[in-house]
């Protein structure tokens, strides 16, 4: 997918994660999160795959397994965090699944602070 593309995507889920922060605020556990930002991703005409089952391979055999919160139109992964701080394991576990998934941009969205974090992590 073209980058003008990709970023068109990245703007629409940023703009819908504003709309779940102003509405929901703080406080609530990332899942309540996750399914209010699917459902604004789904109204505002974006494919979304929730908890998407991603394998770790090795040598050819299965050797892990992680559920990436939200893959948006095939080529964006976002992962939310209900968080104070964001530290340095967030972005290591975006960057991980980056590379797992061979995709190139992961939004990492912070729901646990009263003006949304929004992080843009490009492999």
């Amino acid at each position: 997918m073209h980058p003008d593309e990709i970023d068109k995507i990245t703007q629409k889920i940023i703009g819908c994660a504003y709309t779940v922060s102003n509405i929901l605020g703080v406080g609530f556990l990332e899942k309540v999160y996750e399914n209010a930002l699917c459902h604004e991703l789904r109204k505002a005409g974006l494919r979304v795959k929730q908890q998407y089952n991603l394998q770790i391979l090795y040598d050819s055999i299965v050797v892990g397994e992680y559920f990436v919160d939200l893959i948006v139109e095939e080529c964006v992964l976002v992962e939310l965090k209900a968080v104070k701080n964001l530290d340095d394991g967030n972005f290591a576990q975006c960057m991980s699944y980056l590379k797992a998934s061979r995709l190139k941009v992961c939004l990492l969205i912070n729901f646990g602070n009263p003006k949304v974090e929004i992080k843009r992590i490009v492999r």
